[in-house]
């Protein structure tokens, strides 16, 4: 299938995908906090509070990141049959995977205003994957 001409994916299918990632991305957390608490004991206490958010932050980045690098999809976006590439509908590398995380946590703690920009956007696109440079699109297999 040619990536670049591959038809992109509804803001329906996207939104039921993105309900489903919730879930995931909680569950990941969930076991992923399990190390970092058993070390500090207490997570919620001056200095190791900040220092866990960055932590979940970056075991969020990692997660999504090492998904997309290595198929262009999260279990969510195989479930729904979508798939991340460029736009050019190159495969999507570590920096690009990267740069599209970090846009999309400043679009998704203003008020989810990043996926309510493809409402908008002329190709329909979220707000990070107009900045970053990427498209979801469709996947048959």
């Amino acid at each position: 299938m040619d990536a670049a001409a591959a038809t992109p994916a509804s803001l329906a299918r996207r939104a039921l995908s993105l309900a489903y990632e919730a879930l995931l991305l909680a569950a990941v957390l969930l076991c992923g906090s399990l190390p970092f608490v058993m070390i500090m004991r207490d997570a919620q206490q001056g200095w190791a509070r900040p220092l866990f958010q960055l932590y979940l932050l970056a075991l969020s980045a990692l997660y999504f990141t090492w998904q997309w690098q290595r198929g262009g999809r999260t279990l969510a976006m195989m479930t729904w049959h979508l798939r991340l590439v460029t736009r050019t509908g190159d495969p999507v590398t570590w920096k690009v995977g990267l740069k599209r995380f970090l846009y999309a946590v400043p679009a998704t703690l203003l008020v989810g205003a990043g996926f309510l920009w493809a409402l908008f956007d002329r190709d329909g696109l979220f707000l990070h994957d107009r900045l970053a440079g990427t498209k979801i699109v469709r996947s048959d297999d």
